[in-house]
C-alpha cells in the first residue's frame, strides 16, 4: 500500500474566509491530480491564524461555518480524498455572544464532514491566549483512508505524550499533526526534536503540516516535515515559502515508511531575515499599503531595515529620506545616498535645521538660562518623525521604523520621533544581531536584490543618534554585547538579577539596564508593532504594568 499525502504549507489572510477557502480548495483540486489522497491543512486554516477576538463573534464563527461547507461542497467530486481542514467550531450552534468554541479539525471527504477533533492542549504562554477563546476537546480523532488509519493532533496537542497516546490506543497507525507556530530563532529545531519525542512513544511516524506566512507581529516559516517511525526525518518542505509538500507513505508487512524531499536546514541568519522579510511583505501586503518609506540615517539601524524592506518590497515600493541636522557628519549623507544608489531606492533630502531653529526660538522664553539636553535631542527626533509621517499621509506608503530590540529595552529612543511610524522592523533584534546580519546580507543575495548592499563603514563606524557633538550611543549604555546578553537572560528568560550578577556582570551594569528596562514600559506601550523572531519580544508575550515598585 501506497498513500500519497499533501501538505498545504499555505499564507492564510485572517479573516479572508472566502479567499482562505478558495486557496484550500485549488491546492486540494492540484493535490488530488498529482495523485495525494491526504490533505493536510494547517491549524485554523479556513479563517488564518490568530484571529484573537474576532473568535467571541458569533458572526465570524457563523461565516468560517460556511466556509467549510463551501470546501467541503466544491471538493466533492475528488472521489476518495481526505482533507483535514482547520477552522474554529461553536460549542453549540446556538451558541451566544462570548461565548467560546473549538479549535477544530474537520475531516471532509467526498462533500461531507465525517468527524471533527477539538484541540486537547490549549496554550496560553508567550504570544497564545488560547483559553480565552477555545474550550478544550478530550477525544481522539482516527480515521481511515486507503487503508491506512490517522490519528489527528492540532499544534500543542503534540508537545504532550497523552494525546498522541491516545490516538495511538484508538488505532492510528500514523500522526497527522497541523500546526500554526510562530517562528523563533531556533525553533524549527525545537519542533522536530518535540515531535521525535512523540514517535519515540508511540512507534508512529508522524507528518507536521505547518502554516507560512506573516500575521501582525508573528511570522509562520513554513518548513513542514515527516518522521519516521524511529524517529529520523524522512522529508521536509522548504521554510518561508508557500508550497504544496507531497509525502508517500509506504505500508509492507506492516512497516510504514515515509518517502519525501528533505530541504536542507539554513543557518540562523538566513532563517531570521527571510522572516523579517516576510513579516514585512505580508505586513505591508495584506493591510494594502502601496509601499514604505524610512528615514535613512547613516546608520547601521536604518541601513538594515532598507535591506530587509528592499528584499520584501522591491525597490520600486520603498522611499528613503535622509534629514540631517546640524549634528549630521558628512560621513552620514554620504553614507546614506551610497546605499540608496546600491539599492536603487527613491532617495531625498530634507534638512531639519530650519524647523530645529523655529523650535529652539519658540520654546526660548521658557527654556532661558537653561542648557540644552535631551530635551533638544528629542526635538530633533520629533520634527523628523513628523516629516515622515507627513510623507505617508500624503503618499499612503508606510513608515517603517528603525529601532532595535536593545532601544526598545533602556528607552534609547524618543517618543512620538524615532519611534513614530507604523511598523517596527527590527524591533525585536538586538544591535549585536543587527550586526551579525548586516554582515550576512553583504555576503549573500538572497532575493536578487543586489549584493554587498550596507557600505563598510555603516557597519565599522560607532553607532551614534548624531544628536549632539561628537555623541555615540555607549556615552549613555554598556558595550552592547554585554547590554544585550543582560537584556537576554532577565527579559527573554526571566533570570533574576543576583542570578545574572552571579554569572559575571557588573553589578552597575545589571542594576542600569534592568532599571530602564523598568523605567520604559511607558514607551514600549505607544511603540508599534514590529515582527516577533525571538522566543519573547516586547510585544503580546511581555505585559507588564507600567505603574509598579517591583523589579525582579
Amino acid at each position: 500500500m501506497t498513500l500519497s499525502i499533501c501538505t498545504a504549507q499555505l499564507n492564510f489572510v485572517v479573516g479572508d474566509m472566502p479567499g482562505n477557502a478558495q486557496k484550500i480548495i485549488a491546492a486540494a483540486r492540484e493535490a488530488y491530480a498529482q495523485g495525494a489522497r491526504l490533505l493536510l491543512t494547517p491549524e485554523l486554516a479556513i479563517c488564518g491564524y490568530a484571529a484573537e477576538d474576532l473568535f467571541m463573534r458569533p458572526a465570524f464563527i457563523a461565516a468560517c461555518d460556511d466556509a467549510v461547507k463551501t470546501v467541503a461542497r466544491e471538493t466533492a467530486g475528488l472521489k476518495g480524498l481526505a482533507i483535514v481542514l482547520g477552522h474554529p467550531q461553536a460549542v453549540a450552534p446556538d451558541a451566544p455572544a462570548f461565548s467560546a468554541c473549538f479549535n477544530a479539525a474537520s475531516v471532509l471527504r467526498d462533500g461531507q464532514i465525517e468527524q471533527t477533533y477539538a484541540k486537547r492542549e490549549l496554550p496560553n504562554y508567550q504570544v497564545f491566549d488560547e483559553r480565552r477563546y477555545f474550550v478544550a476537546g478530550d477525544k481522539p480523532c482516527v480515521f481511515e483512508v486507503e487503508g491506512l488509519r490517522v490519528g489527528v493532533l492540532v499544534c500543542e496537542d503534540a508537545w504532550f505524550p497523552e494525546p498522541a497516546r491516545d490516538a495511538a490506543a484508538a488505532g492510528a497507525q500514523l500522526l497527522a499533526v497541523i500546526n500554526a507556530s510562530p517562528f523563533h530563532v531556533g525553533k524549527s529545531s525545537e519542533r522536530e526534536t518535540t515531535m521525535r519525542e512523540r514517535v519515540t512513544e508511540t512507534g508512529l511516524p508522524l507528518v507536521y503540516a505547518h502554516l507560512v506566512g506573516g500575521q501582525d507581529e508573528v511570522v509562520f516559516e513554513g518548513r513542514s516535515f515527516a518522521l519516521d517511525a524511529d524517529g529520523s526525518v524522512a522529508g521536509r518542505g522548504p521554510a518561508f515559502e508557500e508550497k504544496l509538500v507531497f509525502a508517500q507513505v509506504q505500508q509492507a508487512q506492516g512497516a510504514i515508511k515515509i518517502k519525501a524531499i528533505v530541504d536542507p536546514e539554513k543557518s540562523w541568519e538566513a532563517d531570521l531575515w527571510n522572516a523579517l522579510v516576510l513579516g514585512v511583505r505580508d505586513y505591508v501586503g495584506k493591510n494594502g499599503f502601496p509601499g514604505a518609506v524610512l528615514g535613512l540615517s547613516g546608520g547601521i539601524d536604518s541601513a538594515l531595515v532598507l535591506a530587509i524592506a528592499v528584499d520584501a518590497l522591491g525597490a520600486d515600493k520603498v522611499r528613503t529620506v535622509m534629514m540631517p541636522s546640524p549634528y549630521t557628519a558628512d560621513i552620514s549623507w554620504i553614507d546614506s545616498r551610497d546605499m540608496a544608489t546600491r539599492m536603487g531606492v527613491r532617495y531625498d533630502e530634507i534638512s531639519i535645521k530650519p524647523q530645529f531653529e523655529a523650535f529652539k526660538a519658540a520654546l526660548a522664553t521658557d527654556f532661558v538660562g537653561l542648557p540644552e539636553d535631551t530635551t533638544e535631542e528629542n526635538l530633533q527626533a520629533r520634527i523628523r518623525g513628523t516629516l515622515l509621517m507627513a510623507l505617508s499621509n500624503k503618499f499612503g506608503s508606510i513608515v517603517l521604523t528603525t529601532g532595535n530590540k536593545s532601544e526598545m529595552a533602556t528607552g534609547y529612543c524618543t517618543l512620538y520621533g524615532d519611534m513614530a511610524g507604523g511598523f517596527a522592523v527590527i524591533k525585536d533584534v538586538a544591535k549585536t544581531r543587527v550586526f551579525d546580519l548586516a554582515r550576512w546580507r553583504n555576503a549573500n543575495d538572497p532575493y536578487g536584490t543586489g549584493a554587498n548592499p550596507i557600505p563598510e563603514r555603516i557597519i565599522t563606524r560607532p553607532p551614534s543618534a548624531e544628536l549632539r557633538p561628537d555623541q555615540k550611543d555607549q556615552d549613555s549604555l554598556p558595550p552592547y554585547e554585554v547590554l544585550d546578553a543582560i537584556v537576554a537572560r532577565y527579559m527573554e528568560n526571566d533570570e533574576p538579577i543576583e542570578s545574572i550578577i552571579a554569572s559575571g556582570f557588573e553589578r552597575a551594569d545589571v542594576e542600569r539596564v534592568t532599571r530602564l528596562i523598568k523605567l520604559n514600559e511607558y514607551k514600549r506601550r505607544q511603540a508599534p508593532v514590529g515582527i516577533r523572531v525571538t522566543r519573547r519580544s516586547f510585544g503580546k508575550d511581555w505585559r507588564y504594568p507600567i505603574t509598579s515598585k517591583f523589579r525582579a
